[in-house]
């Protein structure tokens, strides 16, 4: 298959709604979230603070009578100069341009695969601001090789986890973490679709700097492509 076009196969994987978590929410459950740095309203809180930052998205996601949070992709974010793990002198490589699709909803959420594959590597990438526990999936569907990421999940995701093991479309792979684990954000799950791992194992840059976003946008196309959440 002619994969020149990886965004538009990735969309022709599923016709409608498509989980990662609970199925106990509905699509109805959604509601999108701007949290860019164009969105003053971030401007009046402390978005070093996890616990800050969660009563915001918190109260949001009340206010809208919702209750998942949604998105993120290529979005330009000031939340990461908080860690040096992102934050660089040179603007033109500061890493704050998002990658994947972040999911904001309460920890210990049910975390499941959407497509069938079978465990690449996982991880516990601990630096502050980072993914915590993390999981990798492999896909090979059609003849085309490529990878899903889960990021932010609880330890216990990461203790019975095997490289190899098949997982079934819709499989529960594990949890949500909370701050204390997660690298110290407001629970959440990082979802990402990646073509080209270039050699990574249990983690992958869910960050982009300006320099490099070209590069990145190919290599990882908007998530909601699969998920079709509107």
């Amino acid at each position: 298959m002619d994969t020149t076009n990886f965004p538009e196969f990735i969309t022709s994987l599923s016709q409608d709604f498509v989980s990662v978590i609970s199925t106990e929410f509905s699509e109805n459950d959604y509601i999108a979230i701007d949290l860019s740095k164009h969105n003053k309203a971030l401007d009046a809180i402390d978005v070093s603070s996890s616990k800050d930052f969660e009563r915001y998205i918190s109260e949001y996601v009340h206010r809208n009578n919702a209750k998942v949070a949604y998105g993120g992709y290529n979005e330009t974010r000031n939340i990461y100069r908080r860690s040096t793990h992102f934050n660089q002198a040179n603007p033109d490589t500061e890493r704050n341009i998002h990658l994947g699709l972040d999911i904001w909803c309460d920890a210990n959420t049910e975390i499941l695969s959407p497509l069938a594959g079978t465990i690449h590597s996982f991880k516990n990438n601990n630096n502050f601001g980072d993914y915590g526990p993390t999981i990798i999936i492999k896909h090979n569907i059609n003849h085309v090789v490529f990878y899903s990421l889960y990021g932010h999940l609880s330890l216990t995701s990461l203790v019975s986890v095997e490289v190899g093991h098949k997982i079934a479309a819709g499989e529960c792979i594990g949890t949500l973490g909370d701050a204390t684990i997660n690298g110290d954000y407001a629970p959440h799950l990082h979802f990402q679709i990646i073509k080209d791992l270039q050699g990574h194992i249990g983690d992958y840059p869910g960050v982009s700097s300006r320099r490099d976003l070209e590069f990145y946008l190919q290599n990882c196309p908007d998530p909601n492509l699969l998920l079709k959440i509107k």
